[in-house]
């Protein structure tokens, strides 16, 4: 037996009801990136029921889908990748994690220099590719590390690996995450190493990127399924958001295509337990950088992969397909942004059913334990 869940990061479905509090009341993902792009064609989710959920242009609803469809609204405070991750294996987060749009104040930044011995670039809310770009030249020259931060709540330390090797960067990264506490326990603590230049362009290695998060504050279905024997596979961040706790392996990819085959390949030699697979372009490459025609390529790419996909699966695989949070590439700004988020559920041979909107992503964690035969603390299964 095995459940399959396959985030769509920052593939929102519309304004949640609190997306005023966040000033998100415009936003939506699906339908603004169908509109841009002149109408989506996703034929493989549009047969499981994606036009179903809500209204996107280019993809109607179907009358028989395959898949029951919905969508879910988060409970937890807040609108960042853990937060929706956290929720969806059942834990509730009451209080946002701290942002810093206009820098680290002085204290967070002096005592990190102290604890490192280096002095620091930057401090302030960027994009990583410019950031390197500005301070790249003088970083080599001083050796001092690029800290920076962005709409969400992370601190981002990139340096290149010819001034500060890949090791010591992932020691600044500790450090910074054990002084890191309330009221400034910023959510993930970042290593972004980088190369090239100085005459040619820098280059960030994605491969060598490490993120140090929060730990989850409680009992997970990770956690759960793991205690009963169940094998949890982590496909992209997934493990790393969870401070690794719970997993039995884990792959990290390099993009959407990536992680795809990664899933596929899991497929092939997983016979039982949970992959939990999270594909990011669609936020980083597409999300922050005010792309919907891009959203709408990589909604496509994934759309002619999946075709393929749902017809190896066999009666005892149950596929989630869902998202984290939004991220509207039509706004102004380049935040996340407070969705509801799709639902789409897939058991080869049973009829699709309307889940309705379901009040927590908890509910998808439950539906997870169920299928295991275990019972998660919060949440409403809809495995029935």
């Amino acid at each position: 037996m095995r459940a399959i869940i396959i985030v769509l990061d920052g593939t929102g479905a519309g304004a949640a009801p609190d997306s005023a509090l966040y000033n998100d009341a415009d936003a939506n993902t699906l339908g603004h990136v169908a509109e841009a792009a002149g109408g989506l064609k996703l034929p493989a989710l549009a047969r499981l029921g994606l036009g179903n959920i809500m209204e996107i242009k280019g993809v109607p609803p179907v009358s028989a889908p395959a898949a029951s469809f919905g969508r879910m609204r988060e409970l937890s405070a807040g609108k960042d990748t853990i937060t929706g991750h956290w929720e969806m294996m059942d834990i509730l987060n009451e209080t946002p994690f701290p942002t810093y749009p206009e820098g680290f104040p002085a204290h967070i930044i002096s005592e990190f220099e102290r604890r490192t011995g280096r002095r620091v670039l930057g401090n302030k809310a960027a994009s990583g590719t410019v950031i390197i770009e500005e301070l790249g030249r003088e970083h080599l020259r001083t050796g001092s590390p690029i800290v920076y931060t962005s709409a969400d709540s992370v601190f981002q330390i990139a340096a290149h690996v010819d001034a500060v090797p890949v090791e010591e960067l992932y020691r600044m990264c500790r450090t910074a995450r054990e002084m890191l506490v309330f009221p400034d326990n910023v959510c993930r603590v970042i290593a972004r190493p980088f190369e090239g230049g100085p005459e040619k362009n820098f280059r960030r290695i994605s491969s060598k990127r490490k993120d140090f998060p929060l730990p989850p504050p409680g009992e997970t279905v990770i956690d759960i399924l793991a205690a009963h024997g169940v094998p949890v596979i982590s496909v992209g961040k997934v493990a790393e958001m969870f401070d690794m706790r719970g997993f039995a392996a884990g792959a990290k990819t390099g993009g959407n295509l990536h992680g795809m085959q990664e899933i596929a390949k899991l497929l092939e030699r997983q016979a039982h337990g949970l992959i939990f697979a999270n594909l990011n372009d669609f936020d980083t490459l597409y999300g922050h950088r005010n792309d919907p025609e891009g959203f709408a390529r990589a909604l496509a790419e994934f759309d002619g992969w999946l075709d393929g996909f749902t017809s190896l699966l066999g009666a005892e695989d149950y596929l989630f397909i869902t998202a984290d949070h939004g991220n509207d590439p039509t706004t102004p700004g380049t935040d996340h942004s407070r969705e509801l988020v799709p639902l789409l559920f897939f058991n080869k041979g049973k009829a699709g059913r309307d889940l309705g909107l379901r009040e927590g992503f908890m509910d998808l964690g439950a539906t997870v334990a169920e299928i295991f035969g275990v019972r998660a603390p919060r949440g409403k299964s809809f495995l029935q």
